[in-house]
């Protein structure tokens, strides 16, 4: 454990100091993941062809994630601005019907709102 707790630190401290390798480093791990996602959602469509019906939109959204990944690979720039707007725009709708479900079960535990 003490092992673990030191690599912990040492990795806190290179984010702390070097924040776009950091960055950078977490942008590759996102490239990466959404490329062999994308891979397995392809081999899943010939897979399952037979299986299901609409196998061609899984092998659309497995094309389109590997693009997602050239994307950020090829362009690591424009690839982390767009990687902050979809963060950004999951926030914004997160916490606006979060927002909204406590208005309501305010409304409701008030008595204003009966079901």
């Amino acid at each position: 454990m003490l092992v673990e707790d030191v690599i912990g630190i040492l990795v806190a401290g290179l984010a702390f100091f070097w924040p776009g390798l950091t960055v950078l480093a977490l942008l590759y791990l996102i490239a990466t993941w959404s490329i062999l996602t994308g891979i397995f959602e392809i081999a899943a469509a010939i897979r399952l062809r037979r299986e299901i019906t609409g196998e061609w939109l899984l092998a659309l959204g497995g094309a389109a994630s590997i693009l997602f990944g050239l994307f950020l690979i090829v362009l690591p720039g424009a690839g982390a601005l767009a990687v902050l707007w979809l963060i950004g725009g999951y926030a914004w709708v997160f916490g606006g019907s979060n927002r909204s479900r406590r208005a309501w079960a305010l409304l409701f535990c008030s008595g204003r709102v009966r079901v």
